[in-house]
């Protein structure tokens, strides 16, 4: 009795593994703070097979590469990506880094993150004499902002509620509301500020 093979289709077919594959399936559990059993569990693949992929012992099949990326918000094609060995991605000089100012010329922001990334991640390095006034228009819905004070004193306000920072102390507030930063100490603040962003215009709320 003669038998046809059947073809593999896109579920079943097999991911030759590479070093780069089960280090970034790594990296990117750890930058998430989960377990092996938590991604089990959130992507459905089983904990030994996700640690084999880790160790770069298994083939993988493409479905479940896609449940995995899936589980850590990202994409197939970013997870097969492979290590270019560059190792500095981009640089920047002094002059070439965008400067903003506030309106009374008191408070600087340098864009330290990359600009191609602004819609998600905003990374500012944040200066302001005494008596600087920095205020914000609500973000997108969603966005948090984290703020890490590195010197001088802070008032910072979200919405209606207004909290004091000083040097060495972080917060983190909401950005999807009117903001501002008041340097109301007598020397020049500075902090490093990230702006993550979500928008959840037309999604609804998990």
């Amino acid at each position: 009795m003669s038998t046809r093979r059947g073809r593999k289709t896109g579920e079943s077919q097999q991911v030759d593994p590479t070093p780069a594959l089960g280090k970034t399936i790594q990296r990117l559990r750890k930058a998430y703070n989960m377990s092996l059993g938590e991604l089990s569990e959130q992507s459905g693949v089983a904990k030994s097979i996700i640690s084999q992929i880790e160790r770069n012992e298994t083939n993988p099949t493409i479905g479940t590469v896609y449940r995995l990326s899936k589980a850590l918000e990202t994409t197939i094609d970013e997870v097969l990506r492979v290590d270019s060995g560059v190792n500095f991605i981009e640089y920047q000089t002094k002059s070439g880094i965008p400067i903003l100012e506030s309106q009374d010329g008191l408070c600087r922001l340098a864009i330290a993150g990359p600009l191609n990334l602004v819609e998600s991640l905003q990374w500012y390095d944040f200066q302001a004499k005494p008596g600087g006034v920095l205020e914000s228009d609500p973000h997108p819905p969603g966005t948090i902002e984290h703020l890490y004070l590195l010197k001088g004193e802070l008032e910072v306000t979200a919405g209606e509620e207004t909290r004091t920072l000083k040097a060495g102390e972080a917060i983190r507030f909401r950005g999807d509301r009117p903001h501002k930063l008041v340097n109301t100490g007598s020397v020049d603040a500075h902090a490093t500020m990230v702006l993550v962003i979500r928008n959840f215009a037309g999604e609804e709320r998990r």
